[in-house]
Order: structure tokens, then C-alpha cells, then sequence
């Protein structure tokens, strides 16, 4: 089986790269999202991600040369101030991996010049639309086999916990929650039952009042733009779900640590 070799941009390594950066930039570059599939061949595509969300979903469809730009320390991704240094990466990559809602989409497009093709990705973990989207970059990369396995892994992990989740339902019956827009696909994991959304700004007195006379068992939380408890006094129990996968880039296991944390409130 072959191993998936993932990098960390670090500072100190690339500095002697930066210099080298404006050489490289000030072409824009190709959105592969309109290029169509390429033939790599025996060629294995350098991929560029900017946080290691991107980076699972390479990874997923086949992707082995991936390095990340935002390191996993960074909390809230967003908020990340790429330097010069780290962008020198993206300079060697045949793809680029970022998110519309990242806003320093615009320094990775310029950073990538006329070589590395730029992908936006659909960051979502719904299974559906993580399995389509790992399916389109497969078809990318020229690893539509690899994206296709991981699918099927897909599948099956969902169903499973899916039916774990079921039978601890309070009651025996589903629980009604409240969730956080970036959460909603934990909910459809434990076959819940959504009675409300938040975020993502802060939640009013008057959406407050409105949430809470729904009477939500559980609050689902987006543990990377939490501000607190969100339905103070309701008697709801808030579980705090994560997106973003750990450096090793496994998106699978952000199904089974949501589903943990939902059992554990359920039980």
C-alpha cells in the first residue's frame, strides 16, 4: 500500500525559498475546477493544501505529496496570516487545494503562478458531498481508483456509525437538536432530528428565545468557532463537533470522534 507523505510548511526551511517567490508569481493561475481530468501518468501530482481539511480530501482521493500550509495549532484556520515563506510551497505544487471562505485565497492565487492549477474545494463533510468531492479530485489527480476505495470506506463507516448512533437514541427515540450551519452533517450521522441553526455570527436574544422554546436535546457546536455556550438555561447538552482533521489527514476519523462525542452525550 502506498504512504502518503505529508508536509508542514515550516518558516525556518523556506526561507531561502521566499526569495525566490516573485520570480514565480504575478501569473494567475489555472482553476482546475473548469480543466477537466489530467493524465499524470506514471507522475505523482505535488499537491499544495492550505489547512489539512483540504489535505484529508486529497489524501482521500488518492493524493501521496501533500503539504500543508496552516499548521493544525492554528484553532481557527481563517484567521491565518500565511508569510512569504510559507507560499514558496506553493510555488512547486501541480495542484492547490484552498476554500472560497479563506481569506487568504487571493495570496495563495497569486503565490501559484502559471504551473500549479488551483482547486476550490467544497469543504463538507456530509457524506455525500465529501464522497462527490473526493470522487472530482480523483478524476483531477488521475487517481480515480484510489478515490473510488476510499468511497466505498466511506459508505461502510457511515452506515456503521449510523446505526450505532440510532441505537443509543435517548428513548429510543430521535433527539431533537440545534445545530451550528457548519455542523448539520453530525446530526445527519446520528439520524437526529434538526429543529434550528445558528451562526455563522453571534447568536441574538431574539434567535436565543427562538432556539431554546424548541426544546433541543443537544446544541452541535462548531468547535472552531465556538463563543460559549450557546442556549444557556434550555437544559440542552452542547456537543462540541470538529471539522478539521489531525496531521494525518484522515477524514474518516472525523466521523467516528463526532459520533463518539454524540454517543457519549446520548448515553
Amino acid at each position: 500500500m502506498a504512504r502518503t507523505r505529508v508536509r508542514h510548511v515550516r518558516l525556518a526551511s523556506l526561507v531561502a525559498l521566499s526569495a525566490a517567490l516573485p520570480l514565480l508569481t504575478g501569473c494567475g493561475g489555472e482553476d482546475a475546477s473548469s480543466s477537466g481530468t489530467t493524465d499524470h501518468g506514471n507522475h505523482k501530482p505535488v499537491v499544495v493544501v492550505t489547512t489539512t481539511w483540504e489535505g484529508a480530501f486529497a489524501k482521500a482521493a488518492g493524493a501521496e505529496d501533500i503539504t500543508v500550509i496552516v499548521p493544525r495549532s492554528v484553532h481557527h484556520a481563517p484567521d491565518y496570516d500565511p508569510k512569504p515563506s510559507d507560499l514558496a510551497a506553493v510555488a512547486k505544487a501541480d495542484f492547490v487545494l484552498y476554500a472560497p471562505f479563506e481569506p487568504y485565497a487571493a495570496k495563495i492565487k497569486e503565490a501559484a503562478g502559471s504551473r500549479a492549477r488551483l482547486v476550490e474545494v467544497n469543504l463538507d463533510n456530509d457524506p455525500a458531498k465529501a464522497g462527490a468531492e473526493v470522487t472530482r479530485l480523483g478524476g483531477l489527480f488521475g487517481t480515480k481508483d484510489a478515490a473510488a476505495r476510499w468511497r466505498t470506506r466511506l459508505d461502510g463507516e457511515v452506515a456503521k456509525l449510523n446505526g450505532e448512533l440510532r441505537a443509543a437514541w435517548p428513548g429510543g427515540r430521535s433527539p431533537a437538536v440545534v445545530t451550528q450551519v457548519f455542523t448539520g452533517w453530525a446530526a445527519r450521522l446520528a439520524g437526529a432530528t434538526p429543529v434550528g441553526t445558528y451562526g455563522p455570527e453571534p447568536v441574538t436574544p431574539a434567535r436565543l428565545a427562538s432556539l431554546s422554546a424548541k426544546k433541543p436535546a443537544f446544541v452541535l457546536d462548531n468547535a472552531h468557532m465556538s463563543t460559549g455556550t450557546v442556549l444557556p438555561d434550555s437544559g440542552a447538552e452542547q456537543v462540541e463537533i470538529v471539522n478539521y482533521p489531525g496531521e494525518d489527514l484522515d477524514l474518516l476519523a472525523v466521523y467516528r470522534d463526532a459520533a463518539a462525542e454524540l454517543k457519549k452525550a446520548m448515553g
